[in-house]
């Protein structure tokens, strides 16, 4: 038997992972796979600026990538649910074995995260 994919849950599994598509919107996950960050902690490990980052920490919790929780005058951002970490572990394992037909892939570019 000939099973047919849903159109709808393609578009939303490519929705999610444009989340992960974005080398500013990667490396803030990457960065709070270590734990939860303050916005100024996250420019510190990324090197983005702080507008940058604050964008993209917007969008991030929009599509519930990541969660935001105050604490005094701190707000700290950390990974929504830990299988987002989990997906950031496999995307690493399976780069292991892929990276070099994905390096030399001319179908998708690779933009600089710090100007993206």
């Amino acid at each position: 038997m000939l099973l047919v994919a849903n159109p709808k849950s393609i578009d939303i599994q490519a929705k999610l992972f444009r989340g992960f598509s974005d080398p500013s919107r990667l490396s803030i996950l990457s960065a709070l796979h270590g734990g939860a960050l303050t916005v100024s902690e996250i420019v510190e490990a990324t090197g983005l600026t702080q507008s940058n980052v604050s964008n993209h920490l917007a969008c991030l919790r929009d599509c519930g990538l990541v969660a935001a929780e105050q604490q005094g005058r701190f707000v700290y951002y950390e990974l929504s649910d830990k299988r987002v970490g989990r997906l950031l572990i496999l995307a690493d394992e399976l780069l292991a074995d892929v990276a070099k037909g994905v390096y030399e892939c001319t179908r998708y570019t690779i933009k600089d995260a710090k100007n993206g």
